[in-house]
């Protein structure tokens, strides 16, 4: 059994959200937050920042960590218990740039393109957009549809 832990922000401004088309990779063609895998020695913040500015190249403002997601998936033959910490920003300093992982695109936070993202992400991404904070466990097919789902909102 894999293990990983994994940081995941979105940019929401005004009422528009920030998504990343993957380029390569895990989730290649897919619309998603930005973030990545925790290194060793690192702390959630500090991979958080990192995965952001080697992504698109900016310092998000006013962070926020939203949810707490625990996924349970196979990828490439191999099972996978995922947590991911799910973060919402309100700015960013600097200029949004693509690299060679992702694109970054604006959305009408009301009009996601749900066809383009991951399947789940229909279950938990409006908590985060309506700053709901959360915790979320998901058991997800090889296609990551949700198989079975559990949201617990905290007070």
């Amino acid at each position: 059994m894999k293990k990983l832990i994994t940081t995941l922000l979105y940019i929401i401004k005004n009422d528009k959200i920030l998504l990343a088309e993957k380029k390569r990779g895990f989730g290649m063609g897919m619309l998603n937050g930005v973030g990545g895998k925790l290194e060793k020695n690192e702390t959630i913040i500090n991979c958080l920042l990192r995965e952001v500015k080697e992504e698109i190249g900016i310092v998000p403002l006013g962070l926020e960590q939203i949810g707490t997601i625990y996924f349970d998936y196979e990828y490439k033959g191999v099972k996978t218990q995922e947590t991911t910490y799910a973060f919402v920003a309100n700015d960013f300093e600097g200029v949004l740039i693509e690299s060679e992982e992702v694109t970054p695109k604006w959305f009408n936070k009301k009009e996601l393109p749900f066809d383009r993202m991951f399947p789940n992400d229909k279950i938990w991404l409006p908590f985060l957009i309506d700053k709901k904070n959360f915790t979320a466990y998901l058991t997800l097919d090889k296609n990551f549809n949700p198989l079975t789902y559990d949201i617990k909102i905290k007070d």
